[in-house]
Protein backbone atom coordinates (compact mmCIF):
# COMPACT_ATOMS: atom_id res chain seq x y z
CA UNK A 1 0.00 0.00 0.00
CA UNK A 2 2.84 2.34 0.91
CA UNK A 3 4.60 1.52 -2.35
CA UNK A 4 1.42 2.25 -4.28
CA UNK A 5 1.00 5.64 -2.56
CA UNK A 6 4.64 6.51 -3.17
CA UNK A 7 4.16 5.60 -6.81
CA UNK A 8 1.15 7.92 -7.10
CA UNK A 9 3.07 10.78 -5.49
CA UNK A 10 6.05 10.16 -7.74
CA UNK A 11 3.83 10.18 -10.83
CA UNK A 12 2.16 13.40 -9.73
CA UNK A 13 5.53 15.01 -8.99
CA UNK A 14 6.76 13.96 -12.42
CA UNK A 15 3.66 15.42 -14.08
CA UNK A 16 4.05 18.65 -12.13
CA UNK A 17 7.72 18.82 -13.08
CA UNK A 18 6.89 18.28 -16.74
CA UNK A 19 4.16 20.94 -16.63
CA UNK A 20 6.50 23.41 -14.91
CA UNK A 21 9.23 22.76 -17.47
CA UNK A 22 6.78 23.23 -20.34
CA UNK A 23 5.50 26.48 -18.82
CA UNK A 24 9.00 27.88 -18.26
CA UNK A 25 10.00 26.89 -21.80
CA UNK A 26 6.95 28.65 -23.22
CA UNK A 27 7.63 31.78 -21.15
CA UNK A 28 11.25 31.81 -22.36
CA UNK A 29 10.16 31.45 -26.00
CA UNK A 30 7.54 34.19 -25.59
CA UNK A 31 10.13 36.51 -24.03
CA UNK A 32 12.62 35.80 -26.83
CA UNK A 33 10.01 36.36 -29.54
CA UNK A 34 8.74 39.57 -27.95
CA UNK A 35 12.28 40.90 -27.35
CA UNK A 36 13.27 40.21 -30.95
CA UNK A 37 10.20 42.09 -32.14
CA UNK A 38 11.22 45.05 -29.98
CA UNK A 39 14.87 44.85 -31.11
CA UNK A 40 13.83 45.02 -34.77
CA UNK A 41 12.20 48.33 -33.98
CA UNK A 42 14.58 49.74 -31.41
CA UNK A 43 18.02 49.10 -32.94
CA UNK A 44 17.52 51.02 -36.23
CA UNK A 45 15.75 53.86 -34.41
CA UNK A 46 18.40 54.12 -31.70
CA UNK A 47 21.03 54.55 -34.41
CA UNK A 48 18.86 57.02 -36.31
CA UNK A 49 18.16 59.18 -33.27
CA UNK A 50 21.86 59.32 -32.39
CA UNK A 51 22.65 60.43 -35.94
CA UNK A 52 19.93 63.09 -35.77
CA UNK A 53 21.40 64.35 -32.54
CA UNK A 54 24.94 64.52 -33.91
CA UNK A 55 23.82 66.17 -37.15
CA UNK A 56 22.18 69.02 -35.24
CA UNK A 57 18.60 68.16 -36.19
CA UNK A 58 17.55 68.12 -32.54
CA UNK A 59 18.95 71.62 -32.03
CA UNK A 60 17.03 72.84 -35.08
CA UNK A 61 13.77 71.38 -33.70
CA UNK A 62 14.48 73.04 -30.36
CA UNK A 63 14.88 76.45 -32.02
CA UNK A 64 11.50 75.98 -33.70
CA UNK A 65 9.86 75.12 -30.38
CA UNK A 66 11.34 78.09 -28.50
CA UNK A 67 8.43 80.51 -29.23
CA UNK A 68 5.90 77.95 -27.94
CA UNK A 69 7.73 77.54 -24.65
CA UNK A 70 6.57 80.99 -23.56
CA UNK A 71 2.95 79.76 -23.57
CA UNK A 72 3.96 77.24 -20.92
CA UNK A 73 5.86 79.89 -18.97
CA UNK A 74 9.29 78.51 -19.91
CA UNK A 75 12.45 80.17 -21.23
CA UNK A 76 13.05 79.68 -24.97
CA UNK A 77 16.01 77.34 -24.49
CA UNK A 78 13.69 74.84 -22.82
CA UNK A 79 12.52 74.15 -26.38
CA UNK A 80 15.87 72.50 -27.01
CA UNK A 81 15.46 70.49 -23.80
CA UNK A 82 12.03 69.24 -24.85
CA UNK A 83 13.18 68.50 -28.41
CA UNK A 84 16.05 66.45 -26.96
CA UNK A 85 13.55 64.58 -24.81
CA UNK A 86 11.20 63.83 -27.70
CA UNK A 87 13.85 62.74 -30.19
CA UNK A 88 16.77 61.39 -28.16
CA UNK A 89 15.30 60.40 -24.81
CA UNK A 90 14.56 61.10 -21.16
CA UNK A 91 17.99 61.22 -19.54
CA UNK A 92 19.80 63.35 -22.17
CA UNK A 93 17.10 66.00 -21.63
CA UNK A 94 17.68 65.92 -17.88
CA UNK A 95 21.41 66.24 -18.44
CA UNK A 96 20.71 69.35 -20.50
CA UNK A 97 18.57 70.87 -17.71
CA UNK A 98 21.38 70.25 -15.22
CA UNK A 99 23.83 71.88 -17.64
CA UNK A 100 21.59 74.93 -18.21
CA UNK A 101 20.66 75.37 -14.54
CA UNK A 102 23.38 77.92 -13.65
CA UNK A 103 22.54 80.23 -16.59
CA UNK A 104 18.77 79.54 -16.73
CA UNK A 105 17.36 79.32 -13.19
CA UNK A 106 13.80 78.01 -13.00
CA UNK A 107 11.03 78.30 -10.46
CA UNK A 108 9.59 75.11 -8.98
CA UNK A 109 6.53 75.64 -11.18
CA UNK A 110 8.69 75.91 -14.32
CA UNK A 111 10.75 72.86 -13.35
CA UNK A 112 7.52 70.94 -12.79
CA UNK A 113 6.16 72.03 -16.17
CA UNK A 114 9.21 71.01 -18.19
CA UNK A 115 9.60 67.85 -16.08
CA UNK A 116 5.98 66.84 -16.77
CA UNK A 117 6.35 67.58 -20.49
CA UNK A 118 9.46 65.39 -20.60
CA UNK A 119 7.70 62.61 -18.65
CA UNK A 120 4.80 62.58 -21.11
CA UNK A 121 6.68 63.04 -24.41
CA UNK A 122 10.12 61.43 -24.60
CA UNK A 123 11.81 58.89 -26.85
CA UNK A 124 9.02 59.23 -29.42
CA UNK A 125 10.72 57.52 -32.41
CA UNK A 126 11.44 54.35 -30.43
CA UNK A 127 8.37 54.23 -28.18
CA UNK A 128 6.03 55.29 -30.99
CA UNK A 129 7.30 52.53 -33.25
CA UNK A 130 6.92 49.99 -30.45
CA UNK A 131 3.29 51.03 -30.00
CA UNK A 132 2.89 50.68 -33.76
CA UNK A 133 4.16 47.09 -33.53
CA UNK A 134 1.35 46.40 -31.06
CA UNK A 135 -1.12 47.34 -33.77
CA UNK A 136 -1.70 51.08 -33.35
CA UNK A 137 -1.31 53.84 -35.90
CA UNK A 138 1.87 55.82 -35.37
CA UNK A 139 0.44 59.24 -36.22
CA UNK A 140 -2.02 59.25 -33.33
CA UNK A 141 0.50 58.11 -30.72
CA UNK A 142 2.96 60.85 -31.69
CA UNK A 143 0.42 63.66 -31.96
CA UNK A 144 -1.41 62.55 -28.80
CA UNK A 145 1.69 62.57 -26.61
CA UNK A 146 3.01 65.90 -27.90
CA UNK A 147 -0.37 67.63 -27.57
CA UNK A 148 -1.09 66.20 -24.10
CA UNK A 149 2.39 67.21 -22.87
CA UNK A 150 2.11 70.76 -24.18
CA UNK A 151 -1.47 71.37 -23.10
CA UNK A 152 -0.78 70.01 -19.62
CA UNK A 153 2.28 72.24 -19.35
CA UNK A 154 0.25 75.32 -20.33
CA UNK A 155 -2.61 74.44 -17.95
CA UNK A 156 -0.38 73.68 -14.96
CA UNK A 157 1.75 76.80 -15.48
CA UNK A 158 -1.32 79.05 -15.59
CA UNK A 159 -2.76 77.45 -12.45
CA UNK A 160 0.52 78.17 -10.68
CA UNK A 161 0.68 81.72 -12.09
CA UNK A 162 -2.85 82.60 -11.03
CA UNK A 163 -2.57 81.07 -7.56
CA UNK A 164 1.05 81.95 -6.80
CA UNK A 165 1.75 78.23 -6.29
CA UNK A 166 5.33 76.87 -6.53
CA UNK A 167 6.95 80.23 -7.27
CA UNK A 168 10.10 79.58 -5.21
CA UNK A 169 13.39 78.94 -6.98
CA UNK A 170 13.98 75.34 -8.04
CA UNK A 171 17.03 73.58 -6.67
CA UNK A 172 18.57 71.25 -9.24
CA UNK A 173 20.37 68.47 -7.39
CA UNK A 174 20.60 66.14 -10.37
CA UNK A 175 24.16 65.25 -11.26
CA UNK A 176 24.02 63.20 -14.46
CA UNK A 177 27.55 62.20 -15.47
CA UNK A 178 28.69 63.12 -18.97
CA UNK A 179 28.76 60.03 -21.16
CA UNK A 180 31.54 59.18 -23.58
CA UNK A 181 30.33 60.46 -26.95
CA UNK A 182 32.24 57.77 -28.86
CA UNK A 183 30.30 55.25 -30.91
CA UNK A 184 32.00 52.28 -29.24
CA UNK A 185 31.03 53.36 -25.73
CA UNK A 186 27.53 54.21 -26.94
CA UNK A 187 27.17 50.82 -28.68
CA UNK A 188 28.30 48.88 -25.62
CA UNK A 189 25.84 50.85 -23.49
CA UNK A 190 22.98 50.03 -25.87
CA UNK A 191 23.89 46.32 -25.93
CA UNK A 192 23.66 46.29 -22.13
CA UNK A 193 20.32 48.08 -22.31
CA UNK A 194 18.94 45.59 -24.85
CA UNK A 195 20.08 42.65 -22.74
CA UNK A 196 18.42 44.22 -19.70
CA UNK A 197 15.20 44.63 -21.66
CA UNK A 198 15.13 40.89 -22.44
CA UNK A 199 15.73 39.95 -18.80
CA UNK A 200 13.04 42.36 -17.60
CA UNK A 201 10.51 41.10 -20.17
CA UNK A 202 11.32 37.50 -19.18
CA UNK A 203 10.78 38.41 -15.53
CA UNK A 204 7.53 40.25 -16.29
CA UNK A 205 6.12 37.37 -18.31
CA UNK A 206 7.04 34.95 -15.53
CA UNK A 207 5.41 37.31 -13.02
CA UNK A 208 2.27 37.48 -15.17
CA UNK A 209 2.00 33.67 -15.17
CA UNK A 210 2.56 33.56 -11.40
CA UNK A 211 -0.02 36.28 -10.74
CA UNK A 212 -2.54 34.41 -12.88
CA UNK A 213 -1.80 31.13 -11.10
CA UNK A 214 -2.15 32.74 -7.65
CA UNK A 215 -5.38 34.51 -8.76
CA UNK A 216 -3.81 37.84 -7.77
CA UNK A 217 -4.60 39.12 -11.26
CA UNK A 218 -8.28 38.58 -10.54
CA UNK A 219 -8.03 40.69 -7.38
CA UNK A 220 -6.27 43.52 -9.26
CA UNK A 221 -8.83 43.37 -12.02
CA UNK A 222 -11.73 43.60 -9.58
CA UNK A 223 -10.10 46.49 -7.70
CA UNK A 224 -9.03 48.58 -10.69
CA UNK A 225 -11.49 47.62 -13.38
CA UNK A 226 -14.14 50.18 -12.32
CA UNK A 227 -11.61 53.03 -12.59
CA UNK A 228 -9.88 51.84 -15.76
CA UNK A 229 -13.22 50.97 -17.36
CA UNK A 230 -14.17 54.63 -17.04
CA UNK A 231 -11.24 55.48 -19.30
CA UNK A 232 -11.96 52.71 -21.78
CA UNK A 233 -9.72 49.84 -20.69
CA UNK A 234 -11.25 46.38 -20.43
CA UNK A 235 -10.52 43.86 -17.68
CA UNK A 236 -8.23 41.73 -19.91
CA UNK A 237 -5.80 44.62 -20.34
CA UNK A 238 -5.74 45.80 -16.70
CA UNK A 239 -2.70 43.79 -15.45
CA UNK A 240 -0.56 44.76 -18.46
CA UNK A 241 -1.64 48.38 -18.18
CA UNK A 242 -0.58 48.46 -14.54
CA UNK A 243 2.83 47.02 -15.41
CA UNK A 244 3.30 49.56 -18.20
CA UNK A 245 2.29 52.45 -15.95
CA UNK A 246 4.67 51.39 -13.18
CA UNK A 247 7.68 50.09 -15.14
CA UNK A 248 7.52 51.84 -18.50
CA UNK A 249 6.04 51.91 -21.97
CA UNK A 250 8.70 49.67 -23.53
CA UNK A 251 7.97 46.81 -21.16
CA UNK A 252 4.23 47.37 -21.15
CA UNK A 253 4.18 47.49 -24.95
CA UNK A 254 6.19 44.29 -25.13
CA UNK A 255 3.57 42.49 -23.08
CA UNK A 256 0.74 44.07 -25.08
CA UNK A 257 2.35 42.91 -28.34
CA UNK A 258 2.41 39.36 -27.01
CA UNK A 259 -1.17 39.49 -25.72
CA UNK A 260 -2.55 41.30 -28.77
CA UNK A 261 -1.07 38.82 -31.22
CA UNK A 262 -2.53 35.97 -29.24
CA UNK A 263 -5.98 37.51 -29.75
CA UNK A 264 -6.70 37.72 -26.02
CA UNK A 265 -7.18 41.50 -25.99
CA UNK A 266 -9.69 43.41 -28.09
CA UNK A 267 -8.19 46.11 -30.28
CA UNK A 268 -10.02 48.92 -28.50
CA UNK A 269 -8.44 47.74 -25.25
CA UNK A 270 -5.03 47.64 -26.95
CA UNK A 271 -5.56 51.22 -28.13
CA UNK A 272 -6.74 52.66 -24.82
CA UNK A 273 -4.21 50.69 -22.76
CA UNK A 274 -1.21 51.82 -24.79
CA UNK A 275 -2.52 55.37 -25.08
CA UNK A 276 -2.77 55.55 -21.29
CA UNK A 277 0.70 54.06 -20.85
CA UNK A 278 2.14 56.54 -23.33
CA UNK A 279 1.25 59.57 -21.20
CA UNK A 280 1.39 58.00 -17.74
CA UNK A 281 4.20 55.49 -17.33
CA UNK A 282 7.39 54.80 -15.30
CA UNK A 283 5.58 56.46 -12.43
CA UNK A 284 8.11 55.57 -9.74
CA UNK A 285 11.45 55.96 -11.57
CA UNK A 286 10.57 59.03 -13.66
CA UNK A 287 8.92 60.85 -10.78
CA UNK A 288 11.86 60.32 -8.42
CA UNK A 289 14.40 61.43 -11.04
CA UNK A 290 12.41 64.53 -12.00
CA UNK A 291 12.22 65.59 -8.36
CA UNK A 292 16.00 66.01 -8.64
CA UNK A 293 15.60 68.91 -11.12
CA UNK A 294 13.53 70.82 -8.59
CA UNK A 295 10.10 69.72 -9.83
CA UNK A 296 7.22 69.15 -7.42
CA UNK A 297 5.29 65.91 -7.05
CA UNK A 298 1.98 67.79 -7.03
CA UNK A 299 2.33 68.43 -10.77
CA UNK A 300 4.53 65.51 -11.77
CA UNK A 301 2.18 62.88 -10.36
CA UNK A 302 -1.11 64.09 -8.90
CA UNK A 303 -1.85 66.89 -11.34
CA UNK A 304 -0.87 64.75 -14.31
CA UNK A 305 -3.01 61.86 -13.01
CA UNK A 306 -6.11 64.06 -12.74
CA UNK A 307 -5.46 65.70 -16.12
CA UNK A 308 -4.91 62.37 -17.90
CA UNK A 309 -8.01 60.85 -16.30
CA UNK A 310 -10.17 63.77 -17.45
CA UNK A 311 -8.70 63.61 -20.96
CA UNK A 312 -9.42 59.89 -21.20
CA UNK A 313 -12.98 60.26 -19.93
CA UNK A 314 -13.70 62.73 -22.74
CA UNK A 315 -11.68 60.84 -25.37
CA UNK A 316 -13.34 57.51 -24.61
CA UNK A 317 -16.84 58.99 -24.76
CA UNK A 318 -16.07 60.48 -28.16
CA UNK A 319 -14.33 57.45 -29.65
CA UNK A 320 -16.90 54.98 -28.31
CA UNK A 321 -19.42 56.62 -30.60
CA UNK A 322 -17.40 55.64 -33.66
CA UNK A 323 -18.46 52.45 -35.49
CA UNK A 324 -15.94 49.62 -35.06
CA UNK A 325 -14.91 49.75 -38.73
CA UNK A 326 -14.25 53.51 -38.60
CA UNK A 327 -12.32 53.20 -35.34
CA UNK A 328 -10.17 50.42 -36.77
CA UNK A 329 -9.50 52.32 -40.00
CA UNK A 330 -8.30 55.46 -38.23
CA UNK A 331 -6.52 54.11 -35.16
CA UNK A 332 -5.51 50.47 -35.82
CA UNK A 333 -2.88 49.35 -38.31
CA UNK A 334 -4.26 47.15 -41.07
CA UNK A 335 -3.25 43.51 -40.93
CA UNK A 336 -2.61 43.48 -37.19
CA UNK A 337 -3.85 40.25 -35.59
CA UNK A 338 -5.55 41.92 -32.65
CA UNK A 339 -8.88 40.61 -31.51
CA UNK A 340 -11.84 42.42 -33.07
CA UNK A 341 -14.17 41.40 -30.28
CA UNK A 342 -15.50 43.47 -27.41
CA UNK A 343 -15.61 46.70 -29.39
Amino acid sequence: MKTETEGVFAARAKDMGSALFATLKQVLLDALRTSLELYKVMIPLLIATRLLDQLGVVRWIGQGLAPLMGLAGLPGNMGLVWATSMVVGFYPALLMIATLAPSTPLTVAQATVIGSMIAIAHGLPVEGRIAQQAGLRLWFQLVFRIVIAFVYGVVFFNICRLTGFLQASAHVILDVPQQDAGWLAWSLSQVKNLASIFLIILGLMTLMRLLNWLKITDVLVRALSPVLRQIGIGAAAVPITIIGMVLGLTFGSGLVINEARSGRIAYRDVFFSLSLMSVFHSLIEDTLVLLAIGADISGLFWGRAVFVFLVFVVMVRVLRRLPAAVFARWFIRLGQPVAPSAV
